[in-house]
C-alpha cells in the first residue's frame, strides 16, 4: 500500500469523524444515549464509502503446503489370481494407502490396471490383458513435470502393449512390489505363434512357433498340429538349462475353403503345475482367390509405395505395379490405381470402357487434368498452375462404407494444383478439402458411381506421409492400412446393393475386442439413423440365445460382444422396422493369455527398477519400503508463500455492511422519533 493511500486513508477517518460528530454532538438538539450509537453506525457508513472511492489494493500473504504425489498401482489382471497373489495384493494396497506417515509426507494417489488403466475402484482380478505400458503413459498425464515416486503391485508380466521397463520416466523411481512364487519350476511353454490370418487354397501357408523351457535339467518333449483327430505334423524337440528356447516352422496345407481350426501341442512326460500354456488354438480362413490390384504410374513418387504397402497388408490383397507402356491383359485385375494420368493413359482408358474394371484416380501436380475431364464424368476440373495444400476434413455422414476418422484433419496436407472442382451424378465426399482451416467447398475424396461402375478420386499427391503420420499418432500403420483397404475393398466389390451390410470377423481369440457393425440403408440407399437393429447370438453347444441391441456411430451401428466364452457362435442381425436380416457365424478360439505364466517376471521388474533407481522388494519387505519411502529426501513437502493483490471495491460483503450501517442509523432514529 502506498503512502499517498495511506494518507487518504487517514483523511477518510477524519472526515467520517468530523461528520459524524457534527452530526449527532455539534448540531443535535438533545444529548441522548442513542446518539453515541447514531454516530458511531454513520462514521462506519461514511468510512466505508470513503475506502470505497479511494479503492486500495489488499495484500493477502497464505501459506501452502504442497506435498509430493506417492503413485500406488495394483494388478488387477486374472494373472494374480493364477498365481495365488489375489489376497496379498489386496493387503498390500490396503497397508499402503492407510499409514499414516505416509498420508503425512505424500498426497497418495491410487490406481488400478489391466488392460486399462484406472483410478482404483476395487480390485476383482477379472482382467483379460496387461498392460504395464498404459501405466507409465497414464500418470506422466495425470503428474505431468511433477516429479514423483511409483509402488507399482504386480507380477510384471505383459501381455499389451509396448515394453514397460523403457516406457517409464527415468527420473521417478519406480518401486516394483513382485507377487507370486519366484521359485523356478519345471515349465513348458508356447511362447508365440506367427501365422497369416489368410491362405489361399492348395497354397501352403507357414506357422511359426517359439518354444520355451524353464527347469533344471535336459528334457524331449513332442510338438504337433492338430486338425481334429488328424496330426499334420509333428516334431520332436529338446531342451536344457542352457538351450531353453526352439523355434519350429511348418507348412501346412489349405485344403478347404473357410475358417479353419488347428491346435499347437507341446507334449512331454514330466509333471508340470500349469500345462495349459503347452497348448494354443489358432485359425485361418483359407480363400480361393485374391483380390488384383493394379497401380498404374507413369511418374515416380513415394506414394506408390506406400500404396501397395497398406493395400498388401491384407493378405487378400495383391498389387502389381506398371508403367503405361506395360499393362495389357486389364481382365487379370479387380481394381485400378491410375497414379496422376496424363495423356499416355489414353490406352488403359479406352480398353477400360470395355473391361469395366473400377478404377481409383489420384491426382497431383503432373496430372492433365483437361485429359482427365474428357475420360470420366463424375468430377469437372478447372484447374490452374498454380499450387495449393489442401487439408482433409472428415464427413461423418458418408455411407458407402463404415469407416471411423482416423485424425485426418491433423494429417499433412496433400498438393494439387488450385482451382475449381465440381462433382455430377451420384458422388459422395468421404473427405472434403481446405485451404489453411478455409472450406472450399471441393471434394478431396469422393466416390462415385455410374451404370454399375465405381470410382474413388483422391484430389492430391503425397498421400504416404499420412500413412507416416497415423504411424507416428498410433505406433503401427494399421488405422491407415484399414482405411486404404476400404476403400479396395469397396472398388473391388460388384455386388447389388444391400439394405443391410454387416462387418465382423470370422474368428476372434478369448480376451480380444469383439465389435460388430452394422449399416442399414433406406430406399434411396441413405444411412437410416433411425434404424433399430439388434443380434441374436446363438451358442452352438448349449445353444443359449443372447439378444442385444446395436448402437449408433457416426456412420455405424455397432455391438461390443467382449467377455464371450470361447466356442462357435450363429447370429442374426436384424432391423426391427424392415425385418430385413443378416445372419452368420465366428468362432471365439480358447486362449487365457492370462494363463501362460508360471512365474513372476522378476528380470524385467528389476530392470525397471534399475533404470528409475528404484528398488524390487518382496510382500515380506514392505516395512522396509515404507521406511525407504519416508527417509527419501528426493521427495520432500515444499511450503510456498502466495501472495495475492486485490481492489477493496471487488470486496461485495463490505458493499452490504456499508448499506447495513445506514439502514440501522434510519431505524434507530426512527423508532426514536429523530426523523
Amino acid at each position: 500500500m502506498t503512502t499517498n493511500t495511506i494518507l487518504l486513508i487517514i483523511l477518510s477517518l477524519i472526515v467520517a469523524v468530523g461528520l459524524s460528530y457534527f452530526q449527532y454532538y455539534y448540531k443535535a438538539k438533545s444529548t441522548l444515549k442513542v446518539n453515541l450509537l447514531l454516530a458511531f453506525l454513520r462514521f462506519l457508513g461514511i468510512f466505508g464509502l470513503l475506502l470505497l472511492l479511494i479503492n486500495p489494493l489488499i495484500t493477502t500473504n497464505t501459506t501452502v503446503v504442497d506435498k509430493p504425489n506417492l503413485a500406488i498401482v495394483v494388478d488387477n489382471s486374472s494373472s494374480i489370481t493364477n498365481l495365488k497373489a489375489d489376497n496379498v495384493a489386496t493387503e498390500l494396497h490396503s497397508k499402503l494407502t492407510s499409514n499414516k506417515d505416509l498420508k503425512e509426507k505424500y498426497n497418495i494417489q491410487s490406481y488400478q490396471f489391466d488392460s486399462e488403466f484406472l483410478p482404483f475402484q476395487k480390485l476383482d482380478f477379472k482382467g483379460t490383458q496387461t498392460n504395464l505400458d498404459g501405466i507409465a503413459k497414464g500418470l506422466k498425464a495425470i503428474n505431468r513435470n511433477n516429479s514423483f515416486p511409483t509402488v507399482l503391485i504386480s507380477d510384471g508380466n505383459q501381455t499389451s502393449g509396448n515394453d514397460y521397463v523403457y516406457s517409464f520416466d527415468a527420473s521417478n523411481k519406480v518401486f516394483p512390489v513382485v507377487l507370486g512364487d519366484t521359485t523356478k519350476v519345471l515349465d513348458l511353454k508356447i511362447n508365440q505363434l506367427n501365422v497369416n490370418k489368410y491362405a489361399f487354397l492348395k497354397n501352403k501357408f507357414p506357422v511359426e512357433v517359439f518354444l520355451h523351457y524353464s527347469g533344471t535339467k535336459n528334457i524331449t518333449a513332442d510338438f504337433q498340429i492338430s486338425q481334429g483327430n488328424s496330426v499334420l505334423n509333428k516334431q520332436r524337440v529338446s531342451f536344457s538349462p542352457t538351450k531353453n528356447t526352439a523355434v519350429v516352422n511348418v507348412l501346412l496345407t489349405a485344403n478347404k475353403i473357410g475358417t479353419q481350426l488347428y491346435k499347437a501341442s507341446l507334449i512331454s512326460a514330466e509333471k508340470e503345475i500349469n500345462s495349459y500354456n503347452n497348448h494354443k488354438n489358432f485359425a485361418v480362413e483359407i480363400i480361393d482367390q485374391k483380390t488384383n490390384v493394379a497401380i498404374v504410374s507413369s511418374i515416380n513418387h513415394p506414394d506408390v509405395a506406400a500404396l501397395k504397402r497398406a493395400i498388401e497388408s491384407n493378405a487378400q490383397r495383391k498389387v502389381t505395379v506398371f508403367n503405361t507402356k506395360q499393362i495389357n491383359q486389364l481382365n487379370d485385375y479387380n481394381v485400378l490405381i491410375l497414379y496422376q494420368p496424363r495423356s499416355e493413359f489414353k490406352a488403359i482408358f479406352d480398353s477400360n470402357k470395355l473391361a469395366r474394371i473400377n478404377t481409383f484416380i489420384i491426382t497431383g501436380t503432373h496430372t492433365d487434368f483437361g485429359f482427365l475431364n474428357q475420360q470420366q464424368n463424375n468430377l469437372e476440373f478447372k484447374m490452374t498452375s498454380q499450387k495449393e495444400d489442401y487439408l482433409a476434413g472428415f464427413n461423418s455422414q458418408f455411407n458407402l462404407f463404415a469407416l471411423d476418422n482416423i485424425g485426418f484433419e491433423n494429417f499433412p496436407p496433400l498438393q494439387n494444383p488450385y482451382g475449381k472442382i465440381k462433382t455430377n451424378g451420384s458422388t459422395s465426399i468421404l473427405l472434403s478439402s481446405k485451404i489453411r482451416n478455409m472450406e472450399t467447398e471441393a471434394p478431396l475424396l469422393a466416390f462415385g458411381e455410374n451404370q454399375g461402375s465405381r470410382s474413388a478420386f483422391l484430389l492430391g499427391e503425397n498421400s504416404w506421409k499420412w500413412r507416416l503420420e497415423s504411424y507416428i499418432q498410433n505406433e503401427s500403420f494399421d488405422k491407415y492400412d484399414v482405411f486404404i483397404d476400404k476403400i479396395v475393398q469397396f472398388l473391388a466389390s460388384t455386388n447389388s446393393k444391400k439394405s443391410l451390410v454387416v462387418n465382423h470377423e470370422s474368428f476372434y481369440n478369448s480376451g480380444d475386442a469383439i465389435e460388430i457393425t452394422a449399416q442399414y440403408f433406406n430406399k434411396n440407399y441413405e444411412f437410416d439413423e433411425k434404424a433399430h437393429l439388434s443380434i441374436a447370438l446363438v451358442h452352438s453347444k448349449t445353444k443359449k440365445t443372447t439378444t442385444y441391441d446395436l448402437l449408433k456411430g457416426n456412420n455405424a451401428y455397432k455391438v461390443n460382444l467382449d467377455g464371450l466364452p470361447a466356442g462357435t457362435y450363429n447370429f442374426t442381425v436384424k432391423e426391427l422396422n424392415s425385418k430385413s436380416t443378416y445372419s452368420s457365424h465366428f468362432e471365439i478360439l480358447d486362449f487365457d493369455i492370462e494363463k501362460q505364466f508360471v512365474n513372476p517376471d522378476l528380470d524385467r521388474l528389476n530392470q525397471l527398477a534399475a533404470l528409475t533407481q528404484g528398488k524390487v522388494c518382496f510382500p515380506n519387505q514392505m516395512d522396509a519400503l515404507i521406511q525407504s519411502l519416508l527417509v527419501d529426501e528426493d521427495y520432500k513437502t515444499i511450503e510456498k508463500n502466495n501472495i495475492s493483490r486485490s481492489p477493496l471495491i471487488d470486496w461485495k460483503w463490505l458493499l452490504v455492511l456499508i448499506c447495513s450501517f445506514f439502514a440501522i442509523e434510519w431505524f434507530v432514529r426512527k423508532y426514536n422519533g429523530l426523523l
